[in-house]
């Protein structure tokens, strides 16, 4: 099952499985999985709703043997890949982490988890689901593209840069968000004629802001999922250049991503929408696993940097509803 709200709306979505079609799926980071939720997509209303009941204490999975990547730990990988940086010139190369969440004394309602971001975050797609022993939840802003099947307008955005909401940027963040915001530039000009760019502006989300710059273009529909394979992962996700920093991801982050920095596909009867999976969790039994990450560049600070996901894994921290 899975439970959705989009952006800038108070209406919850799920599944209805009367047919066949896929319209709601969750592709992960390497592309080697994708979980697909049968059936046509239909309104579920906020009554319905609460009136389930989902916890951590029913899910059949549990984590084991988990170890977690400490402070001193992290920083000293990031030491390691600005060195990494720097030799290959690299613009920027993201990385991840993940943050535990033991559930040995509580258990959380997932149910009114998803309810707490849907508040948070406004602007951002939420989703919940189980399926196949898997649990993910999710809240985040940054859309991957959005197909509408009437006009054939493609839109997509460039986010990057984080800091809290009362910080002034530095040229750090600028200089982060410039080459995200060519990538996407460069690929939509070899599908579209012509692109509309927006000026960049702060983008906030809760307690921080990011750097966002918007773009439209017109692209035929045939054009749509190589559009996609193109632009994923940005380099919001990843880094530039794609290929050798996908490499490097995989070199360095001891952990498989999974569904973290992929995408989620939600088809509706006016639009195709791809919004990019982060802020979200992994839930088990025993534990919960937050995602985490930032952009490194050559003038990145570990200790900032740290900071940077310590702050960003409060997305899903403090929107967890404790039953003890």
């Amino acid at each position: 099952m899975v439970f959705f709200r989009f952006p800038f709306s108070e209406t919850l979505w799920t599944t209805e499985q009367n047919s066949a079609s896929q319209n709601v799926s969750f592709h992960s980071f390497d592309q080697s999985e994708r979980i697909d939720f049968d059936g046509d997509i239909k309104e579920i209303s906020l009554a319905d709703f609460q009136n389930l009941n989902f916890f951590n204490s029913n899910l059949s999975g549990e984590l084991i043997d988990f170890q977690e990547e400490n402070q001193t730990e992290y920083q000293q990988k990031l030491e390691n890949i600005i060195d990494f940086i720097k030799e290959n010139q690299l613009s920027k190369l993201v990385i991840s982490r993940r943050k535990l969440v033991s559930f040995d004394h509580f258990s959380v309602d997932l149910k009114q988890t998803f309810l707490n971001l849907c508040k948070s975050y406004p602007n951002a797609f939420v989703y919940f689901f189980i399926k196949d022993e898997q649990c993910w939840i999710g809240a985040f802003s940054e859309v991957l593209g959005k197909f509408n099947k009437k006009t054939s307008e493609f839109e997509t955005m460039s986010l990057a840069g984080t800091l809290r909401v009362e910080e002034s940027w530095t040229s750090k963040e600028l200089e982060e968000q410039k080459p995200v915001t060519l990538f996407i530039k460069n690929i939509l000009k070899n599908f579209a004629s012509e692109v509309e760019e927006s000026e960049t502006y702060d983008h906030i989300s809760g307690n921080i802001k990011h750097l966002r710059t918007d773009f439209k273009a017109k692209i035929e529909k045939v054009e749509l999922e190589n559009l996609i394979a193109e632009l994923h992962p940005t380099p919001a996700v990843c880094g530039i250049p794609k290929d050798l920093c996908q490499d490097a991801i995989g070199n360095f982050e001891s952990h498989p991503r999974k569904l973290y920095a992929g995408y989620i596909q939600v088809e509706t009867l006016e639009n195709i929408e791809y919004f990019v999976n982060l802020r979200c969790a992994e839930f088990f039994k025993n534990a919960a696993l937050i995602y985490v990450g930032g952009g490194i560049t050559a003038d990145s600070s570990p200790e900032k940097e740290w900071r940077e996901t310590e702050l960003k894994s409060q997305a899903i921290l403090k929107n967890l509803e404790i039953k003890k």
